[in-house]
């Protein structure tokens, strides 16, 4: 095992500290990627050291100099892997700007991808040799130099100086993942990016104890970059990825690494838990031991505490301990993350009255209310101030009170970029009676016993009679109406209508079954009995679509915006019961 590295100086930008242990502790393992590239493999593990990630990133750092001028934009289309850290890492330290983004043909982001590269409008695009062919042809049309990172030998710049960055300098663009409108580029600073690291660290125990980032979050995606690159990069710890289809295809293959590494760091969504429930056999349960997993962040929103409960449930015998799931809050304006629940401390569980959350105040339910809204609370901010305010005042609100969260810290972004009028509403906002520079999350929450508690999105609310109704609350009910509605793989939004707002839900079947071996009358009466029955609302239309239909967005979540545009296009014909 490796000894432990000197204590990490402090620094305000990444290059700064990849130099740093690159003399520090230069044989040490920084960055392992686990391919599989069979469907039964158990991993091939391709390793960097600090030496080696730093020779390779200085030398292609000097290959992108050649190609660009400081402050211009460097698209990534690297697929998942060591090559990516590489490229991202020699982007910042050469000055230049990244774009953290994929190659060409990830299922269903082909329309994202070319417009986030016409917006970013890059002055050089880093790929690899695998996949330089479809990317070469991707840019042709802009005539924009392609590189390839694997491409670039280690040696040709071993000795090269290279001037640590301006802590205030953009040093990359985070682009959304457009869950709720189109995507923006965020611009993150050098210095953003090393506080929120610093601050993720601390609030997970990583400062106190060192931990190892265990990933298959993609690192196009916020948290994934933040957690499997910069904060590894801050702490000089071991960082194992993996790919996000390795994960998809078996997810036994994510928890036998966290069992594999002393004390696994590692995040996902509400539906891999859950994924991980269904899909894990007991066969390969037996050889998992969990005891060392230090933490588990579940970042979605909002975080469901029966998540939690089944995920320990189904993998306590394997030796996970109660106390590591780690419901937090966050978004890429911030960098990342904004607040956390510490590990060690046990799940924030909060049954809230249904109708009183419709109407902006959180009061408690009996916790055995079949009725009631079940919500874990997130934590407490992570080095940054939170507040939650009404939206349209900007007064701040008590305890219990629903309003829109807003943040300020080291780790808020700058702004949208080339989007100066947009910037200025969102990351310039001020709350009645205080200093402005505050950001407009665009969440809505509340704040319970000290944690906040994340209960939807502001543009999603449903508004019908006047009264809100959250969608996520609403898709919920659906999935547990009938077995055939696959989880986490619906949406429902309002559409117009002549007496006002109507509600529609547009869900995938499972996989296990067929369309045209489904009951669609029946599990349309079920879905509306059972939203009629807790929600009081009239469903207008029920749409059931083959699995893969609903769009998602970069990070996993569904798209509803792009759903109900797409309902409304009548692109989904098939199955609709009425």
């Amino acid at each position: 095992m490796d000894s432990r590295p000197p204590l990490a100086p402090v620094y305000r930008t990444l290059p700064e500290y990849l130099r740093h242990w690159a003399e520090t502790a230069p044989d040490r393992r920084a960055f392992t990627f686990v391919d599989h590239p069979a469907p039964r493999s158990r991993g091939v593990h391709r390793t960097l050291t600090w030496r080696s990630l730093d020779s390779r990133v200085r030398a292609l750092a000097a290959r992108l100099a050649e190609e660009a001028e400081p402050g211009a934009r460097v698209a990534l289309l690297c697929p998942q892997g060591t090559e990516y850290v590489t490229g991202f890492l020699a982007a910042l330290t050469a000055g230049l700007v990244a774009v953290p983004l994929y190659p060409p043909g990830l299922p269903g982001h082909g329309d994202r991808l070319t417009g986030v590269l016409a917006d970013a409008l890059p002055a050089v695009v880093a790929t690899t040799s695998g996949a330089v062919a479809e990317v070469a042809d991707l840019c042709s049309g802009a005539r924009v130099p392609v590189v390839a990172v694997d491409r670039i030998p280690g040696i040709a710049a071993r000795d090269r100086p290279v001037a640590a960055p301006d802590p205030g300098a953009t040093a990359y663009l985070q682009y959304t993942s457009g869950s709720t409108r189109a995507p923006a580029g965020v611009e993150i600073t050098h210095a953003n990016v090393v506080a929120n690291a610093r601050q993720a660290l601390a609030a997970y125990g990583a400062d106190a104890a060192p931990v190892t980032c265990v990933g298959w979050l993609p690192l196009y995606h916020d948290m994934g970059l933040v957690l499997s690159v910069a904060a590894p990069v801050v702490q000089g710890r071991l960082s194992v990825l993996m790919d996000p289809a390795a994960f998809l295809h078996e997810p036994a293959r994510w928890l036998r690494l966290l069992g594999a590494h002393p004390r696994a760091l590692s995040a996902a969504p509400n539906f891999a838990y859950d994924y991980c429930v269904s899909a894990v056999s007991d066969e390969q349960k037996t050889e998992l031991r969990l005891d060392g997993v230090a933490a588990l962040i579940n970042g979605s929103e909002p975080v469901r505490p029966g998540t939690a409960d089944r995920f320990h449930a189904a993998f306590a015998a394997q030796g996970l301990a109660a106390d590591v799931h780690c419901p937090s809050y966050g978004l890429a304006e911030a960098t990342v993350f904004v607040s956390a629940t510490r590990p060690g401390e046990p799940l924030r569980r909060f049954a809230l009255d249904r109708d009183a959350l419709a109407a902006g105040k959180a009061l408690p339910a009996r916790p055995d209310d079949a009725d009631a809204v079940q919500l874990a609370g997130c934590g407490t901010p992570a080095g940054q101030q939170v507040r939650v305010v009404d939206p349209g005042s900007g007064d701040s609100l008590a305890e219990g009170e629903v309003g829109e969260i807003w943040v300020r810290g080291p780790n808020v972004g700058r702004g949208y970029w080339d989007n100066e009028a947009q910037s200025r509403r969102v990351f310039g906002a001020r709350p009645a009676g205080a200093p402005g520079g505050w950001l407009r999350t665009g969440d809505l929450g509340t704040v319970l016993d000290g944690q906040l508690v994340v209960t939807g999105r502001l543009k999603d609310l449903i508004v019908v009679d006047g009264r809100n109704h959250y969608p996520q609350d609403v898709e919920a009910t659906v999935q547990d109406a009938h077995p055939a509605v696959r989880r986490d793989r619906l949406a429902a939004f309002g559409v117009p209508g002549d007496g006002g707002e109507r509600v529609v839900v547009v869900a995938e079947h499972t996989r296990a079954t067929r369309l045209d071996g489904i009951d669609l009358p029946a599990l349309g009466r079920a879905v509306r009995a059972a939203v009629s029955t807790r929600h009081g609302l009239r469903l207008a239309d029920v749409v059931l679509v083959a699995p893969g239909a609903v769009p998602r967005t970069s990070s996993g979540k569904v798209a509803r915006s792009l759903t109900r545009a797409r309902y409304l296009a009548g692109a989904f014909g098939a199955g609709t019961m009425r």
